[in-house]
């Protein structure tokens, strides 16, 4: 089995890469995020690979950090979710912002990806909640704050933070993640105000 390929990038395509291994050139598929973190032609570069081997093809994935290998892998547990949605996916929503989105329950923010239309973007929330790889880059306090928010069980003023925060255009993921980081701080009897201005705060640097 191929864990990582390490050589310069030769060449690109619409959603893969090639890899030239010693002499080897190596045909990666990758998520959108993947393929722009890439250097240009000519220059090194690391994929960490999950590698798929069916009766009719060999195929390898590509990945910039362990962790969106974790998430391809569990993504693709739910049904009706392959390798190219999982792609699809991760094409949209870094690994922090997937996990934010299954614990909070938000389809919408899975729904963006092309090719996952509402019923299968409710699915991946459901069956993925509490499925979060260990390598899902995600922190503990920011995490279990967002599955609070998520089964309606927060705090009434960290609640009213992220929703106030949310209305002035941030995604819930970014939010709760900003309010988080400031409960930790503060601790979480800060009053509403003071959570959505110190929350705007950390949005904002």
């Amino acid at each position: 089995m191929i864990g990582k390929l390490k050589g310069l990038v030769d060449g690109f395509g619409d959603d893969f890469v090639h890899i030239d291994v010693g002499g080897v050139v190596y045909e990666a598929f990758c998520s959108a995020r993947t393929l722009g973190a890439l250097p240009q032609v000519g220059h090194a570069a690391v994929l960490h690979v999950e590698m798929v081997v069916r009766e009719d093809m060999i195929r390898l994935y590509g990945f910039a950090s362990e962790a969106e290998k974790a998430w391809f892998t569990t993504l693709m547990t739910v049904q009706g979710v392959g390798a190219r949605v999982a792609l699809a996916v991760l094409s949209v929503l870094s690994v922090s912002e997937l996990a934010s989105a299954i614990a909070l329950q938000d389809k919408a923010m899975v729904g963006r990806a092309n090719g996952v239309g509402p019923k299968l973007a409710l699915r991946i929330v459901t069956e993925l909640k509490g499925k979060v790889p260990a390598l899902g880059s995600v922190d503990v306090g920011v995490l279990g704050l967002q599955a609070a928010l998520g089964e309606g069980v927060a705090a009434g003023n960290v609640a009213d933070a992220v929703s106030a925060l949310s209305n002035l255009g941030y995604s819930s993921a970014q939010a709760s993640a900003a309010v988080a980081r400031v409960v930790g701080r503060e601790g979480d009897g800060t009053p509403t105000e003071k959570l959505i201005r110190l929350g705007l705060r950390e949005l904002s640097s």
